[in-house]
């Protein structure tokens, strides 16, 4: 099967190759050299071989009047619109021994290279984040969009770094100084949709998505065609190899909608780099346990997690959090013992329509908890964070169960310092593309009663102004002290009396002992047993009793023991 992208060889020449099967004619342009005409076979597939080395800058010219970039590009040049360029992914890696950490170790922190200085600047503060107790860190997107900034999620060259973060190699210092640290890089990858500036696939391969299957995003992706099946793992591949990521998560495969194609990824990215600890995580509203098993993915982003714990912490109910607003605590019982909430009942956010599989046989371990990611806080139409929507009571209480419970836990960049930074929704369109954007965001949030009439939506922060991005760089807040702190605390005990009793633990009970409160055992791998309890109602009278060693108190809200 022919694969995607150039081919450098030692000779100085190289491979060039483009699925072109709506196209007759297409020619490579080399910049400051010559242009080539490329023979198609019987695929669509056009090819020729030309003098080029690292850094040679081409593209494909299909008309008089378009030229477009390599889809498969690992870099640009002047933008996705501009030249592709040709890397060599040699690189003088130092820790060449790291072959990953475990999963049951795994404590992410979600970062935005964006907002964090890019790759230089996420490096300048991995010796902090290691002392922490951060043992993963997990960039939000970072292949080429449209314009200089992105909150991530609107790329169009899954290949090629973003110009804005830095250049492959500075990737490349990120994650080799990150293993020295005995830290992981985890990379979220977005295969259900292109972005909407820079995407030129209709144009010379229609075939690439099914039309008549509508997204939020027009067609579909055909990843059961080969030729697109092939793009995609080839690029989780790249990341893998060249990169050194140590694991991937897959934004919205709900909206790929094909298991298949999840399933023979997933089988052939493990059998491919078996001397590797590699970690598949997934994103994915229809709680689908079937997905989740050690030959396929590690785990799923738990978003039944988050919500519900929302509810208890903020009150608020609109839009799906209408989903677990009713018996919150009896909800969050069962996230704790099960894993999901909804595991085939009926959701009103989706039409009534159920939702989810059963979950109990599941590890804990299969689950990753968050209180906050980048979705919970940029998708909110100011982009708060929980720290300027709950009291800090109430969250300290939620971060210890966070931290000190079995699935896996997840932070989001600032969190750990108490930042109140917002994180909004931010892009670099222009023209129509950027009123199209604007007024799409403010429609949005018409469903919510905040912003329910014209004049409160016109607050919504544009988009692409630059004042949203710098907005959202994450700032400590003013006591950021105290936080880390607890977060350091956490980490510790997390790493002292979880971590090693944590692989296969499974819920053994939970219970409803107060209006909003919890008590949940888990059984760990030593055959201990963990105890939490939290309480986050409006005056906590939850009596916490001995169940073990205690391992931390947060006054009369939470409580965790262990038992032999």
């Amino acid at each position: 099967m022919t694969s995607w992208g150039p081919e450098l060889r030692d000779d100085g020449t190289a491979r060039f190759r483009l699925w072109a099967p709506d196209r007759d004619r297409v020619t490579l342009e080399i910049h400051g050299g010559a242009s080539v005409a490329m023979e198609r076979d019987a695929e669509g597939w056009f090819s020729v071989d030309a003098e080029a080395g690292p850094g040679t800058r081409y593209r494909f010219r299909l008309d008089a009047d378009l030229v477009v970039p390599d889809p498969a590009s690992r870099l640009q040049s002047g933008g996705v619109h501009g030249w592709s360029v040709a890397v060599d992914h040699a690189f003088a890696w130092s820790a060449t021994e790291w072959r990953g950490r475990p999963w049951e170790e795994t404590v992410l922190l979600e970062v935005h290279a964006g907002t964090l200085g890019g790759f230089a600047g996420i490096r300048d503060r991995l010796a902090g984040l290691a002392a922490a107790g951060i043992t993963a860190i997990e960039l939000m997107p970072v292949n080429a969009f449209g314009g200089t900034r992105n909150w991530g999620y609107d790329g169009v060259l899954p290949y090629a770094v973003a110009e804005a973060y830095g250049s492959p190699a500075e990737l490349k210092t990120l994650i080799d100084t990150a293993h020295m640290l005995g830290i992981s890089v985890f990379l979220d990858v977005v295969y259900n949709h292109f972005g909407p500036d820079g995407n030129y696939l209709n144009a010379y391969a229609g075939a690439f998505f099914h039309k008549d299957v509508d997204t939020p995003w027009g067609g579909a992706v055909a990843v059961d065609v080969d030729t697109v099946h092939r793009f995609f793992v080839d690029n989780a591949l790249m990341w893998l190899r060249d990169y050194r990521i140590d694991g991937l998560r897959f934004d919205a495969v709900h909206a790929i909608a094909n298991d298949d194609f999840l399933d023979r990824m997933a089988r052939e990215l493990r059998a491919s780099l078996p001397e590797r600890q590699v970690h598949l995580v997934l994103e994915n509203e229809k709680n689908d346990a079937d997905r989740l098993s050690p030959e396929r993915f590690d785990a799923q982003w738990n978003d039944d997690f988050h919500n519900v714990l929302h509810v208890l912490l903020t009150g608020e109910t609109s839009a799906y959090y209408g989903d677990f607003a009713d018996r919150p605590a009896e909800r969050l019982a069962r996230c704790l013992k099960e894993g999901f909430i909804y595991q085939g009942e009926g959701s009103a956010n989706h039409d009534g329509t159920p939702r989810g599989k059963p979950s109990v046989h599941l590890p804990s371990t299969a689950f990753v908890a968050f209180l906050q990611n980048h979705d919970q806080v940029g998708n909110r139409a100011m982009g708060e964070r929980l720290i300027r929507l709950t009291d800090r009571e109430r969250l300290r209480a939620a971060t210890a169960l966070l931290l000190l419970g079995p699935q896996i836990p997840l932070l989001f960049m600032g969190e750990d310092e108490g930042s109140d930074s917002p994180f909004l929704f931010f892009t670099d369109f222009h023209d129509e593309l950027a009123d199209a954007v604007r007024e799409g965001r403010r429609k949005e949030f018409a469903k919510f009663e905040a912003f329910a009439d014209e004049q409160a939506r016109e607050r919504i922060p544009d988009p692409n102004a630059r004042t949203t991005f710098e907005a959202s760089v994450p700032k400590p807040g003013p006591d950021a002290g105290e936080w880390r702190a607890l977060y350091r605390e956490l980490l510790m005990l997390r790493q002292v009396h979880i971590v090693p009793r944590l692989k296969g633990a499974i819920g053994i009970d939970a219970d409803v002992v107060g209006d909003a409160a919890v008590k949940a055992r888990w059984r760990m791998a030593d055959g201990a047993t963990l105890t939490i309890q939290i309480d986050l109602s409006d005056a906590p009278a939850s009596a916490f009793g001995e169940e073990g060693t205690l391992i931390h108190r947060e006054g009369d809200r939470f409580a965790a023991w262990i038992s032999a």
